[in-house]
């Protein structure tokens, strides 16, 4: 199986024609004309228009205890899901948004600090990814991070911020439930358990 290692065509191959911002504050949305090339083709497509919604860089963390076999997630409302068919307030794994020339490991254990308490020394970096390329710039960084989690949950976040956060610990056990039951809708969360699922299986193997 051939695997693509390296993309068709990079942004030299795309013409931007204009770009103009129709709202800016903690997130922009700009209205962008631009072609880009055709696949097998030296042609470009017509002017299309998109709207681009930009938001910071965002980094965040799987805390896992192979010692206690538990995990953290926390749960807190989300706007984005305000519609949600069975609750705006979603599980998630520990994240944030970088603050200005912040590192995704600087910005994952402040983080961690404001939402669990728990310090973290060692941070593995699993995925960086776009969560929605189809129309929003965001790149969000994922990574796993092993450390003493406490004996029980509570309630954290930055109050001044607007966060009202609620620290779930969760057994090993549970990741399977989680995984097909549907609780989990977001991306970040649904890989950083389907990694610690292989992590788990590998720990026990050995």
């Amino acid at each position: 199986m051939n695997i693509i290692k390296q993309a068709t065509y990079n942004s030299d191959e795309v013409k931007i024609q204009s770009r103009e911002y129709l709202f800016r504050g903690f997130i922009q949305v700009e209205k962008v004309s631009l072609c880009h090339r055709l696949f097998n083709q030296t042609e470009y497509t017509p002017i299309i228009q998109r709207e681009l919604i930009h938001r910071p860089e965002a980094a965040g963390v799987v805390i896992y205890d192979d010692a206690q076999q538990k995990f953290a997630l926390i749960e807190q409302f989300r706007v984005g899901a305000m519609d949600d068919s069975d609750s705006p307030w979603q599980l998630e794994i520990i994240a944030g948004v970088l603050d200005g020339d912040e590192s995704p490991e600087s910005c994952i254990r402040r983080e961690s600090l404001e939402e669990s308490g728990c310090e973290i020394d060692e941070l593995q970096h699993l995925f960086s990814f776009y969560p929605s390329a189809g129309a929003c710039s965001e790149l969000f960084h994922l990574y796993s991070a092993q450390a003493t989690l406490p004996q029980e949950g509570g309630v954290f976040g930055m109050a001044d911020e607007g966060e009202n956060i609620q620290l779930h610990l969760i057994d090993y056990s549970e990741i399977t439930n989680l995984l097909t039951h549907g609780r989990l809708r977001n991306a970040p969360v649904i890989m950083a358990l389907q990694w610690l699922q292989q992590h788990i299986k590998k720990t026990r193997n050995v």
